[in-house]
């Protein structure tokens, strides 16, 4: 599946405002993502963010299942 992220960039090797991510589903609250750091980690569904509260995160937009 792909994924947009929308929200606030974070980390130079996480998520980008606008990006396009490839994910797969992990469970019912959390997405694997390959972010922009070439490896996969997981992600919310609701609010991805980092865990330091460095950033107030963002949302998912789905563009392709």
């Amino acid at each position: 599946m792909k994924l947009k992220y929308v929200g606030e960039s974070f980390g130079v090797d996480s998520l980008t405002n606008g990006k396009i991510y490839e994910a797969t589903e992990e469970n019912e609250m959390m997405y694997r993502v390959i972010d922009d750091s070439g490896e996969d980690y997981l992600y919310s569904k609701t609010n991805p963010a980092p865990l330091d509260g460095s950033s107030k995160g963002g949302k998912w937009e789905i563009v392709e299942k």
